[in-house]
C-alpha cells in the first residue's frame, strides 16, 4: 500500500532518520576532534579486545 501512494513505511522512515542523524553526528565529531580521533579510539578498542582474549586464554589454562 505504501508503494502505491509513494509514501514511506514507518520502518523506512525510521531507518532514513537514523542514517541522517548518524551522519550528522559523525561529521560533528570529526569537526570537533579531528579525523585522528577515530584512529585513536579504534586503536584503544583493539587493545581492549587483545586484553580480553589474553584473559580468556589464561582462564582456560
Amino acid at each position: 500500500m505504501a508503494e502505491e501512494k509513494g509514501e514511506m513505511t514507518v520502518r523506512e522512515a525510521g531507518r532514513k532518520g537514523g542514517k541522517l542523524g548518524g551522519k550528522k553526528g559523525g561529521n560533528t565529531t570529526k569537526e570537533r576532534y579531528g579525523p585522528e580521533f577515530y584512529s585513536e579510539i579504534g586503536h584503544k578498542g583493539g587493545q581492549r579486545v587483545k586484553e580480553l582474549i589474553e584473559k580468556g586464554k589464561e582462564i582456560l589454562k
